[in-house]
C-alpha cells in the first residue's frame, strides 16, 4: 500500500470579474482512498461543489474578484496495487456496455476517425488483446519525443503524430486515438504522481477497456501507473482541465509537490463516496473559456 502526499498551489491574477471551475481534488473511487485533504482559496469566497456522476470527477466553482488569487490543495491519498492479467481480451463492440460506448467515439483532441487507416497499418495485424494496446504504448514511447513546450492546449493527437513530439497529455491522446481507431474504448486520466524529471506537474495517462475492465497505460513511462493519484477522467483533455476559466484571468505561478511513502497504518477518511451531485447544479456551457493544459 502506498501513500502519496500532494501539495498543489495555483496562483492567478484576476483582471476582471470571472468564474472559475476547478478539478484538482483527488477522486474518491477505484483503487485509491483519500486519507485527508484540505482546500484553501485566498481571498475567501463562497464555493459550490459537485461530483460528476458518470466520471467521479469532483468540481469546485466560484466567482473570482479582480486581484490576486491563491488556490492551495493538500491531500494524503492511499493507493492499492492492482494486478492486471496479461491475457485480457478486446471486447467486441456489440458487448461494450452502454456507459462505455462513448469512449469509442472521435473527440476534439482524439481524431480516431481520421487516424483509422494509420492505426490499421501500424497495429491492425497484431493479435487483439492487451498485447496490442501495449504495442501501441511501446510505439508511442519509441516514436514520439517528450519535449516540454512542443505543444499547447489546442494540440491534437493527429498533430502530435505528424510532429513526433509532445508532453504527457499528447502521448495519452495519441494512445487513446489509436485504441479508438481499432474499436477499443479508451479515455484520459489525469492526476498527481511523483517523478524526477521534468519538474512536478499534473500528469496524464490513459485507460483502455479490456476484458470488461479499465486498464491504465503510460506511454511516457515516467512513473508506474499504479502510483498515479487520479483526479480527472474523461474523453479527452477538455473534460479534465484542472482549471477552466470563464473570464480574464492570468496564471502567475504553479507549484506541485508529490511525496511517496509506504504505510499501511493510515485509514481512509469516512467521507461519503462521490455518487450523484453534492450540489444540484449542472456543468456550465462556456462562453469565454480558457482550459489549463496538463503537462
Amino acid at each position: 500500500m502506498h501513500i502519496s502526499h500532494v501539495d498543489a498551489q495555483l496562483d492567478y491574477e484576476v483582471v476582471a470579474p470571472a468564474h472559475m471551475l476547478l478539478n484538482i481534488e483527488a477522486a474518491r473511487s477505484g483503487a485509491q482512498a483519500v486519507v485527508s485533504e484540505e482546500l484553501t482559496i485566498e481571498p475567501p469566497t463562497e464555493m459550490q461543489v459537485f461530483c460528476d456522476e458518470g466520471s467521479g470527477n469532483r468540481f469546485i466553482r466560484f466567482d473570482a474578484k479582480p486581484g490576486p488569487l491563491k488556490i492551495r490543495y493538500k491531500a494524503s491519498v492511499q493507493r492499492a496495487h492492482v494486478v492486471v492479467p496479461t491475457d485480457l481480451r478486446e471486447v467486441p463492440v456489440s458487448e461494450v456496455p452502454d456507459e462505455v460506448l462513448h469512449y469509442m467515439m472521435p473527440t476534439r483532441y482524439c481524431e480516431s476517425d481520421l487516424m483509422s487507416r494509420c492505426a490499421q497499418q501500424l497495429f491492425g495485424d497484431l493479435p487483439p488483446g492487451i498485447g496490442r494496446v501495449q504495442a501501441i504504448v511501446d510505439w508511442i514511447h519509441e516514436s514520439i519525443a517528450y519535449e516540454p513546450g512542443s505543444s499547447d492546449s489546442t494540440t491534437t493527437a493527429r498533430e502530435v503524430f505528424v510532429e513526433r513530439a509532445g508532453v504527457c497529455r499528447d502521448f495519452a491522446h495519441l494512445g487513446i486515438t489509436f485504441c479508438r481507431a481499432l474499436n477499443i474504448p479508451a479515455r484520459l486520466v489525469v492526476g498527481y504522481v511523483w517523478f524526477d524529471e521534468p519538474p512536478q506537474d499534473f500528469h496524464a495517462v490513459f485507460e483502455a477497456w479490456l476484458g470488461g475492465q479499465w486498464v491504465l497505460f503510460d506511454p511516457t513511462r515516467m512513473a508506474p501507473v499504479d502510483r498515479v493519484v487520479r483526479v480527472g477522467t474523461g474523453r479527452d483533455a477538455k473534460d479534465v482541465a484542472f482549471c477552466t476559466i470563464f473570464g480574464n484571468v492570468r496564471m502567475t505561478d504553479k507549484k506541485l509537490v508529490v511525496r511517496e511513502l509506504q504505510d499501511e497504518s493510515l485509514e481512509p477518511s469516512k467521507a461519503p463516496p462521490p455518487t450523484g451531485a453534492l450540489v444540484g447544479i449542472e456543468k456550465p456551457v462556456p462562453v469565454v473559456q480558457v482550459a489549463e493544459a496538463t503537462g
